[in-house]
């Protein structure tokens, strides 16, 4: 059985085909947009063996599989493979455990109505091996390998810091993307708890309810959908929110995450707790204040801005930080947050 699902009326992702993957990774390098590059995986083995069944499939990745506990979700039928709060969002709406990966595909070839996911998870640790002829070589961005399969569901739409290239390679997957400031549009739920950790947009997709949620529709005016195929990849820029929806009784996708810039530099999302902790409550006044200060030496600097200062006196302020100066604005930050 497969989940035909009508798409909302949205843009269609630029396609581009005949790719190779040196052409891909070019285009990517300073692209803005989401990208599909049509059947530039379709030749890897796992997508060969899905193309002829989801039992072939099964049976390839499970030579891989060393025995390492997965956590998998479950969600009853009635949910239709939303994986989402329950009623009040002081809780979730799917029962989630630790499970042997062949237990899932015991759970999953029984096709109830059920549905059953497995989330990110690391290619390597789960799966060694598997990654030799199903990935790409991406050695210089240094990328995190993840896997995730499942039947029909339904992933509210969210936004990860890293870029990510989405290899959709069993099953058909749609993804309806949404650029970073559609963020006042997309109804987000509570930030410190939320289904897999990461803040998420509280409409169903499937059925808006533009009464609760008009801005809403504003945007699905910026949506941008890609319907990918077996061997499609995805390419999704950093902080583009996007719902994706598993269509077929089996789905498996392997994503690629890396990011701009050097981990000793933190990760933004620190900056941004940070900031509701000590500025959010502040009065309007106050707040634009310091809006003008972050404006000026975080969001709007540019390469000059700093000339009034010789270069061995600008500290924090030097452009890219390095990891000297990085390392010692973490050690004031920290003493400063033991106040």
């Amino acid at each position: 059985m497969s989940l035909d699902v009508i798409e909302p009326k949205a843009n269609v992702v630029k396609h581009l085909e005949n790719c190779s993957t040196e052409q891909m990774l070019a285009l990517i390098k300073d692209a803005e947009q989401p990208l599909v590059f049509k059947g530039l995986c379709v030749n890897w083995p796992l997508v060969k063996a899905g193309l002829e069944s989801s039992d072939s499939a099964m049976k390839y990745l499970a030579q891989f599989y060393q025995g390492m506990p997965v956590t998998a979700y479950y969600l009853a039928p009635e949910h239709r493979g939303r994986v989402f709060y329950n009623d009040t969002l002081d809780g979730f709406n799917y029962q989630a455990g630790k499970l042997d990966l062949r237990q899932i595909f015991t759970q999953l070839t029984a096709q109830q109505a059920a549905s059953i996911y497995m989330g990110s998870t690391d290619i390597n640790q789960c799966l060694p091996g598997l990654g030799d002829d199903n990935s790409f070589n991406l050695a210089p961005l240094s990328p995190l390998t993840n896997i995730w399969l499942g039947n029909q569901t339904r992933i509210a739409a969210h936004f990860d810091f890293p870029h990510n290239l989405a290899c959709n390679v069993v099953g058909r997957r749609t993804f309806t993307l949404f650029p970073p400031e559609q963020i006042s549009n997309l109804y987000i739920g509570p930030m410190e708890f939320a289904p897999g950790g990461q803040d998420i947009s509280l409409v169903d997709m499937d059925n808006p309810d533009f009464e609760r949620f008009p801005k809403f529709a504003k945007a699905m005016e910026a949506a941008q959908v890609a319907a990918l195929e077996p061997g499609d990849v995805l390419f999704i820029p950093s902080m583009w929110w996007h719902h994706v929806r598993g269509m077929d009784d089996f789905n498996v996708l392997i994503t690629h995450w890396w990011r701009d810039t050097p981990g000793y530099l933190g990760r933004p999302n620190n900056a941004l707790l940070h900031a509701m902790l000590s500025l959010r409550s502040l009065p309007k006044a106050q707040r634009q204040a310091w809006k003008a200060l972050f404006d000026h030496y975080i969001f709007d600097h540019e390469d000059g801005d700093l000339e009034h200062i010789p270069s061995a006196a600008q500290g924090m302020l030097t452009t890219p930080l390095d990891e000297i100066n990085a390392r010692k604005l973490r050690a004031d930050l920290t003493n400063k947050l033991k106040r």
